[in-house]
């Protein structure tokens, strides 16, 4: 493609005791006779850590190296000040991740890329699976996938498949496996590659699943090597434990429409698979909370029909009364165990799906997470199902980590319905209630997590740990549980020589994979666990978990991989990041579709304030994903732009003072929220103008109240929390949810941010060609859901989220014949103003259309409250 060539690309895979160990090397080489960037792209699993990774060209290898997050910034830092430099990773759909390194290579020049990544395999539904996505752009001469497994249990089952395996490449697929080895391979030639016989494309993308389970002669498998222990517990043929299940399920009017139509299709579905032995009960809440019936009830034929009945009837209203549907789920389990309406072996379990943001009764997400944490007390798992992207996810996240259980986000997709049935699936058939493997304390340290409230059918429990002496190679573990008719409890023992034997086919081991697999066990359940924490807790889980990462050298959420590149031919050094879990896409689609935007817009009143933007700015592609950017040539460009919905009409008003002046926008003493704007002015005065011109070259928003702090600038984004300093650069894609906190960045566009509940603000940066002798980069805020901040916000911009109105007088002739004066009564000021225009880029992305505003001169006097220099402050916070 284009002159580069992709001639080989392997993805070698080593899975030992489900502990994964893959590496893809991809080798191109340029057949142009110019420079030519080549690319490496690949998708990865979002469970995996990556672990290394190189380039090779023409024989001298450029090593990426794991370093503390801040310190990779540091130095990212200094070569995007150079102008060197290029985010890795992003997350790419719901299972993957992507990273992709570009380099330019001379004419001739060949280039060998190779990535490792690890991860430890999780049984769902009696099977270890394993991801690899396929895509490889061009037909590739040798192309390999071989994973090759090694399980000193030994092997029983072993298939693999692929999205894109036609009838003709079902052959290509080899799987054979025998005791205890498995192997895969798939090498199609370039002709199998093709999608029809004489064509170019490729017909490899796709995804391709290898799965497989073990020999299980007991309850669990102990292995010993070098120091380290892991264990392995999956008891089967076990009867079944009788569960207790509330579901509790927001009604509010946002579920409306097929949101709540695939809720109904998968209740009726998961009813269908609710056994006779199990109790069960409805809990609806929109404003109102409504439940089906007083208490939990047995699913018996007859009330299964019932309920068929109920759920058929589910519909919207309202809003969020989130607090109030699951305090009512649990007080309803709770009143079930103590009544013994519920049998005293069976297992509890909550499921709470909602798609909104609490907003009715207790809506603080604080409050809520310690009313539910004190009333379940540990007793059962809550789960948390975050339906489409306006939730806030690290509220339902924390809250079911702290309550034993899980958050999963539903995709809103036409697939919903069975995302949602899958999740049931997997916690349908509870077989032991808390489970402990216990283990001798004076001869163990770093244990990994060892106590769980419920062991399903067809998954996994697996503990791992280190012996304080070394050279201990035998181990006893005692194991409790209580199953449905009686409690289980057994010890097991194991010794080093035990596994040895078993591990004679050394060419399957890579490294000290149990070492390893207790690392990534371990920072998992730290980077889990810190989630919920707070304080010192959360600090030495946070110190902990990056000394393992820099340790074992993994990219985790603390880490960052720097790529050196050669430093001819421009290339840019960059960082490969692991992306974190979330993202209000809501709020991204919004602001890439200008239509919805508008529309949105006027559901929420929302007050649209938009600052500068120059005449001297050509529309730059950025005007496709932003809101409509304003301005007008009367007296410079305004800085201030209030839409006026009632009138369907604006106002706009200028601030000039000097550069680095601070002015305040936006102050809510009752939210917290401040933002404030520091002033830059042009790289040398205009002599020809009176006024010189100023924009926004750093904006300033704190949340007092969540110690929260975020600085942009069109170089950088920092956020600082507490002590806590995390930054990013206007290149990163990134894509951030901590405590109360959305921060979302579209590289070299906007960011989205939202601070616990409170309004929502957009931060665009406009970027002038770099060159231009006098204009540089500045920003433009607008405010969304601005309904939601106090009624006492003031600010030059703050205060006119309350309505506002005015009336326009004697339209005569102005200085300029084509832009009239006129005499507007507003605030009981009569002031003189002129007719200016605001650009509309909507339906005309490059020309924009022009729409009217009123323009207020001499700083908004008689508009705003005040003189404009009460609004200068001493800094940004």
């Amino acid at each position: 493609v284009n002159g580069i060539e992709i001639y080989n690309m392997k993805i070698d895979s080593k899975v030992t005791s489900r502990f994964a160990h893959n590496v893809i090397t991809s080798r191109a080489v340029n057949r142009g006779n110019v420079h030519k960037e080549v690319f490496f792209d690949v998708e990865l699993p979002k469970t995996a850590f990556i672990t290394n990774f190189s380039m090779t060209i023409d024989g001298v290898t450029y090593p990426g190296t794991i370093k503390e997050k801040e310190v990779a910034k540091k130095q990212y830092e200094k070569a995007v000040s150079k102008g060197q430099t290029a985010g890795l990773v992003k997350a790419s759909g719901r299972k993957t991740e992507k990273f992709t390194v570009s380099v330019n290579i001379q004419a001739a020049s060949k280039v060998t890329f190779e990535l490792t990544y690890e991860e430890l395999l999780k049984r769902q539904f009696g099977k270890y699976e394993m991801f690899i996505k396929v895509k490889p752009k061009q037909l590739v001469k040798d192309f390999e996938i071989e994973v090759n497994i090694f399980e000193p249990q030994g092997i029983t089952e072993l298939e693999a498949e692929g999205t894109f395996i036609t009838n003709d490449l079902q052959n290509i697929v080899k799987k054979t496996f025998s005791d205890k080895k498995g192997h895969v391979s798939f090498k199609p030639t370039l002709d199998q590659q093709r999608t029809c016989a004489n064509c170019t494309q490729s017909v490899l993308d796709g995804d391709f699943t290898v799965r497989y389970d073990v020999k299980r002669t007991t309850p669990d498998n102990l292995q010993i090597v070098n120091g380290y222990f892991v264990h392995f517990f999956a008891p089967t043929n076990l009867p079944k434990l009788p569960k207790n299940v509330i579901f509790i399920i927001d009604i509010s009017g946002s579920m409306s429409g097929r949101e709540i139509q695939q809720t109904r299709e998968a209740l009726l579905k998961i009813l269908d698979d609710i056994k006779e032995d199990d109790f069960f009960n409805f809990i609806l809440f929109g404003s109102e909370v409504h439940t089906w019936k007083e208490t939990l009830i047995k699913a018996t034929p007859k009330n299964l029909d019932e309920a068929r009945k109920f759920v058929r009837g589910i519909d919207t209203e309202g809003m969020t009364n989130l607090h109030g549907g699951i305090m009512r789920g649990i007080d309803m389990l709770n009143a079930a165990h103590e009544g013994n309406l519920v049998p005293k072996r069976s297992a509890s379990i909550i499921i709470m799906l909602t798609d909104g943001q609490p907003n009715v009764g207790v809506s603080n997400t604080q409050d809520i997470q310690a009313h539910v944490k004190k009333a379940i007390e540990g007793r059962y798992p809550l789960y948390n199902l975050g339906f489409g992207y306006g939730v806030d996810y690290s509220f339902l996240e924390k809250m079911a980590l702290e309550n034993k259980g899980l958050a999963r986000r539903i995709y809103p997709d036409s697939d919903a319905a069975l995302q949602l049935q899958g999740f049931y699936d997997e916690v349908s058939n509870p077989m032991l209630t808390d489970v402990e493997l216990n283990y001798p304390e004076n001869e163990i340290s770093d244990l990994t997590k060892n106590s769980f409230k419920h062991f399903y059918d067809g998954s996994e429990i697996v503990v791992a740990g280190r012996f304080i002496d070394n050279n201990q190679n035998s181990l006893t573990v005692g194991v409790r549980g209580e199953g449905a008719n009686d409690a289980l409890s057994y010890t097991a023992q194991q010794d080093a020589e035990q596994t040895a034997k078993d591990f004679q086919e050394q060419e399957y081991i890579f490294g000290d994979y149990i070492e390893r697999l207790w690392a990534y066990l371990t920072i998992e359940q730290l980077l889990e666990k810190r989630i919920a924490a707070t304080g010192d807790e959360k600090e030495n889980l946070t110190a902990e978990a990056l000394d393992l990462s820099l340790k074992y050298k993994f990219v985790t959420p603390l880490t960052s991989m720097v790529v050196t590149k050669p430093e001819d031919l421009n290339n840019q050094d960059g960082i490969a990041d692991k992306p974190i879990e979330v993202l209000n896409t809501y709020l991204k689609n919004l602001l890439s579709n200008p239509h919805t935007c508008m529309v949105y817009a006027k559901l929420l009143f929302i007050v649209k304030l938009i600052s500068i933007k120059p005449s001297f700015a050509t529309p730059q592609p950025y005007l496709y994903t932003a809101p409509p950017t304003w301005y007008t040539s009367v007296d410079g460009d305004p800085h201030f732009i209030i839409s006026v919905p009632q009138k369907e009409d604006a106002i706009c008003f200028n601030i000039n003072e000097n550069p680095g002046a601070v002015l305040n926008l936006i102050n809510d003493p009752v939210t917290g929220i401040t933002v404030n704007g520091e002033l830059i002015g042009d790289k040398r005065a205009n002599s020809d103008a009176k006024i010189q011109n100023t924009y926004f070259g750093k904006l300033g928003i704190a949340n007092k109240h969540m110690d929260l702090k975020l600085t942009v600038t069109p170089e950088k984004i920092t956020i600082q929390n507490g002590n806590e300093k995390t930054g990013f650069t206007w290149l990163d894609s990134v894509t951030l949810q901590q405590e109360g906190l959305t921060l979302i960045i579209n590289k070299e566009k906007n960011l989205v941010l939202s601070m616990g509940s409170g309004a929502s603000f957009v931060i665009v940066l406009h970027q002038v060609w770099k060159k231009h002798p006098l204009h540089q980069d500045f920003l433009g805020l607008y405010t969304l859901e601005s309904d939601k901040l106090s009624e006492q916000t003031h600010g030059l911009l703050g205060q006119f989220f309350h309505p506002i109105d005015f009336t326009i007088l004697e339209i005569h002739p102005g200085s300029d014949p084509k832009k009239p004066d006129a005499t507007m009564i507003v605030k009981n000021n009569e002031l003189t103003v002129t007719r200016g225009w605001q650009k509309d880029y909507r339906q005309d992305p490059k020309h924009g259309i022009d729409i009217p505003c009123w323009f207020v001169h001499h700083n908004g006097a008689g508009l705003i409250d005040g003189v404009h220099t009460d609004y200068i402050v001493s800094s940004l916070f």
